[in-house]
């Protein structure tokens, strides 16, 4: 058996593209690797290269990350309170990629796609929602060039027993554009008000998924204590 993974995480940098509002990411090195050699006092010893420190701003929504129920709900846990069992498990990709700008993807989308390959929902499968956004995700149009989930297909998941679900676009939700045009306005997060879901954006390379389920995802967050979302490192594991 020979197993592949596959990365399904947007590369984080200073000139990554970030939702409105979101903050800019900073990395900075503080002390050169010759710097810190010295100022430990290795240097002196014959040790003149040693890791160096950076500094890191990172916000809790920049690049792939999943956004915990307190995003949305005042009282509720924050990331540090996603319970991990729901982070790993398997994966199902449903492709969107073909729908228009600003389309809202329905109940009736997603049950068509699981038809169309031939797959049941069973509970604490990771769902990915393909937008195909991704492909161009160093770009500014990728805030606006994509599909997105609406109330009654988040919804309809969950009561499916999904917990997790991915998207490979800025939001889970529609382009903010369509979004007050419609004034429908961030329903699918909305839902966190009523049930338990948590969702994942700024997903990337669902095209390098060779199959649209028997698969395995990891989508394990930093243990960031009461933030409205967490940074993953999210991979689909492919045993052949």
């Amino acid at each position: 058996m020979v197993r592949k993974i596959i990365d399904l995480s947007m590369e984080v940098s200073r000139e990554m593209v970030t939702f409105p509002g979101i903050a800019k990411t900073l990395i900075t090195m503080l002390e050169s690797h010759e710097e810190m050699a010295t100022n430990i006092g290795a240097a002196k010893h014959g040790v003149t290269s040693l890791t160096a420190h950076n500094l890191l701003i990172l916000s809790d929504h920049a690049g792939t990350h999943i956004d915990s129920r307190y995003h949305i709900v005042k009282d509720a846990p924050g990331a540090d309170g996603i319970p991990l069992e729901y982070c790993y498990g398997d994966g199902v990709v449903l492709d969107f990629s073909d729908k228009p700008v600003g389309y809202m993807i329905t109940a009736a989308d997603v049950q068509n796609q699981l038809k169309k390959i031939g797959y049941t929902l069973k509970p604490l499968d990771i769902v990915l929602i393909k937008t195909g956004a991704s492909r161009y995700n160093n770009e500014e149009r990728y805030l606006v060039e994509h599909c997105g989930m609406t109330r009654e297909a988040t919804i309809w998941l969950i009561d499916q027993g999904i917990k997790v679900m991915g998207i490979d676009a800025p939001t889970f939700d529609p382009p903010v554009k369509t979004m007050f045009e419609t004034l429908k306005l961030w329903e699918a997060h909305r839902v966190m008000n009523e049930r338990e879901y948590y969702h994942l954006e700024n997903m990337a390379n669902f095209d390098a998924i060779p199959k649209p389920f028997g698969f395995i995802v990891s989508v394990l967050p930093i243990k960031w204590k009461h933030t409205t979302a967490a940074p993953v490192r999210a991979i689909a594991v492919i045993e052949e």
